[in-house]
Parts: structure tokens; sequence; C-alpha cells
């Protein structure tokens, strides 16, 4: 029975074309792992790859692009809208098929252990791998950033999982972890003032009391002139797409700001558009199993 799981490294490029190929071609090198899909961003400086598999197959694909991204990122030259503490900024592991969270938990740990040991790359353990309560939410593991990473991890309780007491001098510090499936969802804004979409990102967020399971920030979008609010759906069953787009639409009314658009980041589950498309069309009687053509194929 094969455990088939998904990997989503995050690397702190946006528009390097050699080396985002290079980061492409290591995804693919590794028998039993296959590459999904890749997307990055100028604004963000950010990338994201989808990687799914056989399980030791997705780790070694995950270690070999860490390193790669090592040599070939330097943070201290880094630039972007997006927060981040690595050049590898974070490996999440996803249960997908025949296996648990708790094996993918001991398949997080490995890869941390490895990254520390042949990279020499200090890694935390967050999210379900996480070593204590503080380290569970991913934003407050990276808070403070590459630039205040070496004077966090001095502090006695932010001794990394694996790996010196100080970050990489380029590649800083990696998050590793093993979590849920992950939405990372964009809505762009009519508006080229990120305080307004700061504003919102606040009113959205679960942690100053918004929806539950979202996560967001404001950035702006240089090559557009453009604010967006830049989000991850921790639970998208819990707070649907339509939800959250519907709530960010509200928000910009009291700013006399609209929703132009939104932007999907790497892949997400059928499911969590389907319920967005049930909820815009009004769908009566809706079975997901049954009048979804490709469903009813398999």
């Amino acid at each position: 029975m094969t455990k088939i799981v998904q990997c989503v490294p995050n690397f702190s490029v946006g528009s390097d074309t050699a080396i985002l190929e290079g980061l492409a071609e290591l995804g693919r090198s590794v028998p039993g792992c296959m590459l999904l899909d890749y997307s990055g961003d100028k604004s963000h400086n950010r990338s994201v790859y989808t990687l799914v598999g056989d399980v030791e197959a997705c780790a070694e694909a995950a270690v070999k692009m860490a390193k790669f991204a090592a040599e070939k990122i330097d943070l201290t030259k880094h630039e972007g809208e997006h927060p981040r503490m690595g050049a590898t900024d974070v490996i999440p592991f996803v249960p997908i098929k025949n296996i648990t969270m708790e094996e993918c938990v001991e398949v997080a740990k490995k890869v941390g252990a490895r990254l520390a040991e042949e990279a020499g790359i200090p890694v935390f353990l967050y999210e379900e791998a996480a070593s204590s309560a503080g380290r569970k939410n991913l934003a407050t593991v990276r808070k403070g950033q590459f630039e205040g990473m070496a004077e966090k991890m001095q502090q006695p309780e932010w001794k990394p999982d694996f790996g010196d007491a100080k970050p990489h001098p380029t590649a800083g510090v990696t998050g590793v972890s093993a979590r849920r499936p992950l939405i990372a969802f964009n809505v762009n804004l009519s508006t080229n003032n990120v305080d307004i979409a700061n504003s919102i990102a606040k009113a959205i967020r679960g942690s100053s009391g918004g929806l539950k399971h979202v996560k967001g920030i404001g950035i702006y979008i240089e090559e557009r002139d453009m604010a967006q609010v830049s989000m991850n759906l921790v639970d998208y069953e819990t707070n649907a797409l339509y939800r959250v787009v519907e709530f960010i639409r509200m928000e910009a009314k009291r700013y006399g700001v609209s929703v132009i658009g939104s932007e999907l980041i790497g892949l997400a589950p059928a499911r969590a558009l389907i319920n967005s498309a049930e909820y815009y069309l009004q769908l009566e009687n809706f079975d997901f199993d049954s009048q979804v053509l490709e469903n009813a194929l398999l």
C-alpha cells in the first residue's frame, strides 16, 4: 500500500529564472516524486513548489532543493513583500493517501535533522510537528524574520529543534512541519494604499478576532501598482474561499475600495473550488461526488 504525501517547499526567490528552473529540475529528479506545480512572484520575492509522491522520495527531493537554495539564495541581499526567515523558508508535509499525520511528523523531523547536519541550516518544527505549543504557529516562529533571527535564537526558548543556535549566514533558518492542506490565496484591491490592505487583513485574520483559521497580511504589488490581501487558509472547510472573498469585499467598501481579482498560489483541493462555485451559482441539491464529471468518472 503506497503512502502518498504532498510536500510544498517555499523559497525566497521570485523571478530569478535560473534558480527557479534549477529548483524545479531537482524536484523532478527523484524517482517516485512528481513536481505538480511551481510559481514565483516578483513582489513577494517568493516561490512555491508542489511535490507529490512516495514519502521518502518527496523528502529526498525537498532536501536536495533546500541545499541548492542555500547555495544560490543570499538573504543578506534579499528584499520582498512576503515575510521570510530562510532561503528555504518552509517545508510542510501534508498527508494525502495511506499515511497519517503522525507519520508526516516523523518525516518532518527526519528532514529537519538532515538539513541541520548536511547543510548547516537550523530548523524549527511548527504546526503538527511543533515541539512546544509556542512553536505551533508559523507566524510566531518567523517573527523577526531573517534579520532578527540571530538575536532571537540566543533566547533559551528559541533554541532551534535541529542545528546550531544561530542562523546560516546567508540561508537563514528553515521551518519544517506536518499540516493539513492549506490554500494560499490572495485578493487584489482597487487601490495602491497598502494601509487599507493591512487594515482589511487585520480584520479578517483569526489572530485579530476575524475568521478562524485564516492568516493574512497586506502587501504592495509594485508591477501592478496595487494593494493586495495575501492569505493562508489553514482550514478551508471551516472558512471557505467564498466567505473570505465576501468578508474582504464588505470590509473594502468601508474605504471606498473594491475587489478587482484574486489569485490562487499553487494547488487547491477540488472541493474548495467547487464549494465556491456552488455558493455563487446558488446550486440547489448539489452533490459533489455524483455531479462533478471527473468525480463520477473516477
